[in-house]
This record gives C-alpha cells, sequence and structure tokens, in this order.
C-alpha cells in the first residue's frame, strides 16, 4: 500500500475515532436542564424555531426536519436573515433554539436580545455555557467538544457533529414523551418506502392488475392465453370460487417439457395445489416476506376464502416497498 494510501486511512479512522469519543462523552453531558427544556418544548402550544449562523445553521435544517418527521411542529430561521427582517417567523407561543459552537458570534449577540425582548422561551445548543448565548438563554443543551477533527482545529466537524447528535436526542426525547407511533410515522411519511411499509396493504397492490383465473377444466391454450393476456406470469385455478392451485409460466415450461401430447391436459393436471396465499387486507410487507421466504415472485390474495387478485413483486418494488 502507498504511503498516500496510508495517509488517507490513518486521517479518516483518527477522525472517526475522535468523533464517536466526543459523541461518547455528551452523554455524561445530559442532565436535569435537557429534561426540563424537553418538557419545556412538550407543554409549549407554539412551534420550535431552530436558528443558527454558518456550519450550525446547516445542523439546524436537519434538525427541523428530524422534528417534523416525529411530531414536532418546527420551522428553521438562519440568524444572519433573522436580524434583517425575519425575525416575524417567531410566535407569540415559539420557542426558540440557537445553536452555535462558540456562543459569541456577532449575530447570535443581536439576535439573542431581540429573542428575549419577545418574551419567547431560549434554548441553547452549545459548547461553551460561559458564552453570551449560554449565560441568555433559559436552558442549556451542553454540546462541549474538546476538540474539532480539523488538524488545525478550526473547521467545524465534531462540533457540528454533536450538535447534530444532540439535536436526535431531543427528538427522540420528545417523540417517546408523545408516546409517537408507528402509525403516526406513517402518517407523515405517505410517499416514503418506510410509510408505505407501514400503512400499505396488500389489497392496495391487488386493485393495481389483472385478475388472472382460469377452471380446472381449462386446455393448455385457455392457460397460456389466460397468463399471458394479464401479463403477471401467473394465474389462479379457482372452482367454487376458491383457490384450489396455481400455475405460474414455469410451470407450464415445465409441463411443455415432460409432455409429449398436450391433448386432454387440463389445468388441474398442471398446477400447484396448496399455493402460498395472503390475506387481502395483510400489510403489503407481509406479502414480501412470504415472497422472500419461499423464494416465489407472486402470491395470491383471497378475502374470507375468495380470490381478490395477485401481488407480484414488480409492484413491490415499484412502490418502493423493496
Amino acid at each position: 500500500m502507498s504511503n498516500a494510501k496510508e495517509q488517507i486511512i490513518r486521517v479518516a479512522r483518527e477522525t472517526i475515532l475522535l468523533e464517536s469519543n466526543a459523541i461518547q462523552n455528551l452523554a455524561q453531558l445530559v442532565d436535569e436542564e435537557f429534561a426540563l427544556a424537553t418538557q419545556f418544548i412538550l407543554k409549549s402550544e407554539g412551534r420550535v424555531i431552530i436558528t443558527g449562523i454558518g456550519k450550525s445553521a446547516n445542523i439546524a435544517t436537519k434538525i427541523v426536519a428530524t422534528l417534523n418527521s416525529t411530531g414536532t411542529p418546527a420551522i428553521f430561521m438562519h440568524a444572519a436573515d433573522a436580524i434583517h427582517g425575519d425575525l416575524g417567523t417567531i410566535q407569540e407561543n415559539d420557542v426558540v433554539i440557537c445553536i452555535s459552537k462558540s456562543g459569541n458570534t456577532p449575530e447570535i449577540k443581536v439576535l439573542v436580545p431581540l429573542i428575549k425582548t419577545r418574551g419567547n422561551k431560549l434554548i441553547a445548543i452549545t459548547s461553551n455555557r460561559e458564552s453570551f448565548l449560554g449565560k441568555q438563554a433559559d436552558y442549556v443543551l451542553n454540546a462541549y467538544v474538546e476538540k474539532e477533527a480539523c488538524p488545525n482545529n478550526l473547521a467545524p466537524t465534531t462540533s457540528t457533529t454533536a450538535q447534530l447528535v444532540i439535536g436526535d436526542a431531543l427528538a427522540m426525547s420528545l417523540l417517546e414523551m408523545r408516546g409517537f407511533s408507528s402509525k403516526d410515522f406513517a402518517r407523515f411519511h405517505p410517499g416514503g418506502s418506510l410509510g408505505k411499509q407501514l400503512y400499505m396493504r396488500v389489497s392496495d397492490l391487488t386493485a393495481l392488475n389483472e385478475k388472472p383465473m382460469v377452471s380446472p377444466d381449462a386446455n393448455v391454450k385457455e392457460v397460456i392465453v389466460e397468463i399471458s393476456e394479464k401479463m403477471l406470469g401467473v394465474t389462479a385455478v379457482i372452482e367454487d370460487d376458491k383457490i384450489i392451485g396455481i400455475i405460474t409460466d414455469g410451470d407450464l415450461r415445465r409441463m411443455l417439457v415432460s409432455v409429449d401430447n398436450m391433448n386432454g391436459v387440463t389445468a388441474r393436471d398442471i398446477m400447484t395445489k396448496d399455493p402460498k396465499l395472503i390475506d387481502n387486507d395483510a400489510m403489503a410487507v407481509k406479502a414480501m416476506e412470504l415472497m422472500d421466504q419461499h423464494g416465489i415472485t407472486q402470491v395470491l390474495a383471497q378475502e374470507n376464502g375468495k380470490y381478490m387478485g395477485v401481488v407480484h413483486i414488480h409492484n413491490l418494488t415499484k412502490e418502493g416497498i423493496i
């Protein structure tokens, strides 16, 4: 391995270890003040306004997204924009979280008194409790780090990681206290793959497909036509409105290889008995698990014993469930 590659690996590992050690130390800094700040947000009738400058502003936007997705309404307000007209973002009952490593930047020194004058509660996420921000805040969430991962101790690296972790800790504490469930998560993420896994049902997928079926007495041509027209690579075999078997295009190919004369061959002769079935009201993710467990690409759905249609692996892929 070249010296350059060795140096890259060394620096990368040192960075990761330095930041991981700093994060581990944060756990010891979570105290009663953190709990009081969390409880105040829970009781607040307003939103959480999160502000910062520079890299701290970037972290603020991520924390806002996390809070919004887990049941706590939040808005990002850039500290520089706030003192140039955006202060109206803050409403009467809102709680303001200000993020700053030093807590002494010029924008923060201008913004903090304006927030205090409005009467809003101020929560600081800072590495310096003795800073201007730390002393003015109603609550301080300690994000202290000993040094940045930057060899010059200048580029915000460890400090922004610490800010992000404190924000996650706050969001998860609020989530836990609110009793935020997987169903709640699905309501906030209806278009995402995670949300779909939590709310999409088999019936949502069978409704998208044709409903291939043949009688057990159907001849080979009828079976081939049904599978081809419905374009799902499969057909159910139905008798007295009940599923008695399944025929896949693979079953047809194996039949064609093994049978010299197809005259008189029926669906009953080709079908696989006792196919894998799923309830039409089951979660779609269960269909995925069933397919994965048995190495199949389609599963038949039923409702109260009645055939309802087919779920194909392509449906799950298209909807982002796989």
